[in-house]
Formats: C-alpha cells, structure tokens, sequence
C-alpha cells in the first residue's frame, strides 16, 4: 500500500498538506494523525481520497508506540511523510507554565523523531520526508523562547537527516515558514499572553505548503516558503546573534 502519512492533520500546515496531497493524487491512503478526532473525520469527508482517521495526542508515548505497531502490522510504502504536530507559546520565559514548555519539547522535538523513526523502515527511494520547523529556529527569539529552541532542534536533526539520506533516493526537507496568518497557530500561542503586537506580511497556507512540496522535490535541505522566509534566514544567516536578539525583540514591540 502507498500512503502519505501526515501528523496535525485536524488544521494549518496539516490540513492543507492533506488537501494538497490529495489534490495530486498517486497515494492510495491518507494517514491522518492529530487529537481531534472530529477534525479529522471532517477532513476525511472533504478528500477525494481514502483517509485513515488516526486520533492521537503525540505527546503520550504509546500514542507513538502504537502507530509504530500499525506500521509493523500492515508495512505501507510511505511516499510521504509530513511531521506537522506542533505547539508555540507566546510571553515571556518565566510566565509559561511548566506543562505548556514540556508540551512544546515533547510534541515539537520528541514526537517529531520518534514518528520519523518509526517511518524509516518504510520509506524507500521517491519517499519525501518534510519536517515542519519555522523560521523561528534560525536564532534565539525573545517572547518565543522554548518554541524557537525546539525548532532550533528540529532544524538541526533535519539537515543531518538529509545528508544521511543521501544516495538513498529519499528527500529529507526542513520547512521554515514565517507567520502563517490562516492557521490556528497565532491564536493558541497566544493563549498564555501575546508577545508579538503585530504579524505583517504573514502567509497562507496554501502558498507555504505549495512552495514546501515544490522545494521537496528538488531535495533542499531547508525550504524558505516565501521572500520573508529567506530574508530572514540570511540575516540570521550572517548577522550575530547578538545583534539579531534585540533586533527582534524590537520587531515585536512595533
């Protein structure tokens, strides 16, 4: 069986790396992983695909564990594989809970290796691998803390991954995009007391996703989706970070 597997499919990046998959067809099944069963029945009914709805929080170890037993029971070709699970918080360090900052490592870093390793025994040449970071992860980000530190992870345990896979046919791609204004994302972070004043020239969804695939393809060890992406990557790029830390805390007091 050929399948696609994504994590946060429910919404944002999930969702519409969902719709965009289906959209060019050639994958017999969707695999569906987020917590809200509903939101994934809801978009299996919206797909012109067959999609697996499987309701998980990725923050449980055996949630993990029993995908991993579903992959060893039924042994699918994973042409896909979209880690899109994700968390952020937005305040100052000491006013995030403990819960919230382990949820963020466990859901962000952890989950995201271990649903990664799990799929590896099942990817073969062709297969893609796209692990959703942010450009948050190019340097420190006061009022972003503990969610630009697991990006920062996850960004580094992609690029090594694709240099391992290389000569193996399958393309590994960290994807980095900027605010993305039409997710659920800058709403729940804010849950915990907005940081950020304002989010200009966000992007969407569909353009971000579109760009990710695209760059997928062609195996880049990062995708920039869009100008502002790769604006910043370079000025983080070149610029120390002990310039580019006060520099954003300016940027979000604008």
């Amino acid at each position: 069986m050929n399948i696609v597997l994504i994590t946060g499919a429910s919404s944002g990046l999930g969702r519409e790396f969902a719709r965009r998959v289906a959209k060019e067809g050639a994958v017999e099944e969707i695999w569906a992983v987020a917590r809200r069963e509903e939101r994934l029945l809801q978009l299996a009914g919206e797909l012109p695909c067959p999609v697996r709805p499987l309701p998980m929080d990725l923050t449980r170890r055996e949630s993990v564990e029993a995908l991993r037993a579903l992959l060893e029971r039924e042994r699918p070709h994973i042409s896909v594989l979209v880690n899109a699970a994700g968390m952020g918080r937005m305040g100052k360090t000491a006013g995030i809970s403990d819960g919230d900052n382990d949820a963020m490592i466990e859901l962000n870093c952890r989950a995201a290796v271990d649903v990664t390793a799990a799929a590896l025994p099942y990817l073969g040449r062709g297969s893609r691998v796209l692990e959703v970071c942010s450009t948050a992860g190019f340097q420190p980000m006061p009022g972003l803390n503990v969610y630009a530190a697991t990006k920062a992870f996850l960004l580094s345990y992609t690029k090594a991954l694709h240099y391992e896979m290389l000569g193996s046919g399958v393309h590994v791609t960290a994807v980095c995009p900027y605010w993305v204004k039409n997710t659920e994302f800058i709403s729940a972070a804010s849950a915990s007391g907005r940081s950020f004043r304002h989010f200009p020239l966000a992007s969407r969804a569909e353009t971000v996703v579109k760009w990710a695939m695209a760059d997928s393809r062609l195996n880049l060890w990062v995708s920039t989706p869009g100008p502002v992406c790769a604006l910043h990557r370079l000025a983080a790029k070149y610029i120390p970070h002990a310039i580019m830390v006060p520099l954003v805390d300016a940027l979000r007091r604008l």
